[in-house]
């Protein structure tokens, strides 16, 4: 069933939740990237709030709402503030949801912010990175703060007014001094311009 992870000492916002989770995120692992110049890492986006919105072609879910969402976000705030990145994740019908049908499907539908594919296991039908954020299925929603922790992870429909609440908190938050030093020295990252369940093994 589609929900929000919670946490203790959770606050609430428009009916869902944030959390605070000190523990940095495991990487991106990606086979490959669509819309950027460079592959682009989590390091690389500290000092903005990140959201990352995980999906399927033939999820129906996706394409009625995740989708359509993520590119909302992307025309509502600064990229300078706020990264917009799609996950390819597949876990089911691998043999049709290749990376050659993700271009086109990515040109079909004017998708323009960046987009990993993530990286297949072949030991298990989750694909890597799904795996390490025990991600149940998409559409997923991540949402990650300006030092990079996470501060909401959604299986399913989140509506627009609620997400919003979260990220307009998050956005107004002071970008903390070594937050700031990491990025000199990492640089900043390139991010130019119904659901469906997964069972783990």
């Amino acid at each position: 069933m589609p929900g929000t992870t919670l946490m203790p000492g959770s606050c609430q916002a428009m009916g869902t939740h944030m959390i605070q989770h000190t523990s940095p995120m495991p990487p991106l692992r990606t086979s490959r990237w669509f819309n950027t110049r460079e592959p682009i890492t989590l390091d690389a986006l500290r000092g903005r709030v990140v959201v990352v919105h995980a999906f399927q072609m033939l999820c129906p879910g996706c394409v009625a709402h995740g989708l359509p969402q993520a590119v909302r976000l992307r025309e509502a705030f600064p990229e300078d503030q706020l990264a917009v990145i799609g996950l390819h994740t597949v876990f089911e019908h691998h043999e049709v949801m290749g990376a050659e049908a993700l271009k086109a499907f990515i040109h079909e539908y004017r998708l323009s912010f960046p987009i990993g594919v993530d990286e297949a296991d072949p030991s298990q039908p989750l694909p890597r990175t799904m795996a390490a954020w025990n991600l149940q299925g998409t559409p997923s929603l991540v949402v990650l703060d300006r030092q990079g922790g996470l501060r909401l992870k959604h299986f399913g429909h989140l509506d627009d007014l609620s997400l919003g609440a979260i990220l307009g908190q998050l956005l107004v938050q002071p970008i903390a001094p070594e937050t700031l030093a990491d990025e000199d020295r990492h640089g900043a990252g390139s991010c130019a311009g119904g659901a469906c369940g997964a069972l783990n093994p």
